[in-house]
């Protein structure tokens, strides 16, 4: 079994006992390879001075910014030190609990809800292509669960159920007094966003969380954001430690959110970039999840060549994200974060030849 990782992969080399090579390509991390958006760069200055004042308990001025941009109410938003705190919220909020995992989805989940020994329910999507969502078995589990997790768009995949099979679910969510958890990290990818925010209000039992990390480059800050009903909102804000966000994350947070212009080259970039390498994937044999996000997941034409895939790169500096840890998936697919014109012709080079001599042998 591999050791499971994103980003950090000299910990990788180390457990694989595999020389890390002095240039590598970091494929199994996803955030924005453009990086923090220049302004930010441009009033570093500025914010370092922020280092030597308090902030501001509920994460102001973030918290106003999101309100503002989601024209919702600040009593229904919650800033996190990452979404990754906001999920341990949420666990100890469904401690003990029986809550629905759809997978392959987000590993956090599981780690973060086994620590409150939630009771977990797993339900395996239909087609990971098309992460097709078993509609009939998930509203018979919702009768009887507390809440259940959705990833949309879905990590490691990339793809976005239909909204039409997300309200239904919301709708269940009601009905059966079930928590329905949308984790929204990847829906700044996506133009326009097709995010369930504006539906919240309506929906008592929706909870959407959304990260800064992804799409600007956040990933050392510590950045996100949940947005629920207000009588939820103060139960979770009560497991936070005072002063939880700090202020140079709330500031620089605020900021990114202008970032209109940014986002969208971003994303015409991306598109770009992405619909190139699922034809090149495609082209050589693989099998390729619909992804809508900046990474794709593929399957070699042959699975059971994966791990051999796996450390062929790993020894060339080129670092995939393996799926071994991941459910329905099982190791026979790969993630790959999608990084600058430079690095991916490089990684194309090396997966040319790779393939020309799979298929010799």
């Amino acid at each position: 079994m591999l050791p499971s990782h994103g980003a950090n992969p000299h910990k990788l080399f180390q457990q694989l006992g595999i020389p890390q090579p002095e240039h590598m390509i970091d494929l199994s991390e996803n955030v924005n390879v453009a990086g923090i958006p220049q302004s930010i760069r441009n009033s570093w200055t500025e914010y370092v001075q922020m280092i030597e004042k308090y902030p501001d308990p509920q994460g102001e001025p973030f918290l106003s910014a999101i309100a503002n941009k989601h024209h919702i109410s600040k009593e229904c938003v919650l800033v996190g030190n990452g979404a990754a705190e906001l999920f341990t919220f949420l666990a100890m909020f469904l401690a003990k609990q029986r809550v629905i995992l759809v997978h392959p989805t987000f590993s956090e989940y599981e780690a973060t809800l086994s620590v409150h020994e939630a009771q977990l329910i797993h339900v395996e999507v239909e087609d990971v292509c098309t992460w097709s969502l078993p509609m009939e078995q998930i509203q018979q589990e919702m009768k009887q669960a507390k809440a259940i997790y959705l990833c949309t768009p879905n990590n490691p995949t990339g793809v976005l159920p239909p909204q039409e099979q997300l309200q239904t679910i919301m709708e269940w969510g009601e009905q059966f007094n079930c928590y329905v958890i949308l984790d929204e990290a990847f829906m700044d990818w996506l133009e326009p966003e097709p995010t369930m925010i504006p539906c919240s209000e309506q929906f008592l039992h929706t909870i959407i969380v959304r990260s800064m990390t992804k799409m600007y480059g956040l990933a050392g800050i510590r950045l996100g954001y949940l947005i629920a009903q207000p009588q939820l909102i103060q139960k979770l804000a009560s497991y936070a430690a005072h002063w939880h966000v700090n202020g140079l994350a709330a500031t620089i947070g605020t900021q990114c959110l202008q970032e209109e212009e940014y986002r969208k080259q971003t994303i015409d970039t991306t598109i770009e970039q992405r619909e190139n390498w699922r034809q090149y994937l495609r082209n050589q044999g693989c099998v390729v999840a619909n992804s809508q996000t900046n990474y794709l997941c593929f399957q070699l034409p042959n699975p059971q060549h994966t791990k051999q895939f796996y450390r062929y790169f790993l020894e060339k500096g080129i670092v995939f994200r393996h799926t071994e840890n991941y459910r329905v998936l099982q190791g026979e697919w790969l993630r790959m974060g999608l990084k600058t014109a430079e690095e991916m012709k490089i990684v194309e080079q090396e997966m040319t030849r790779w393939f020309q001599q799979t298929a010799i042998l």
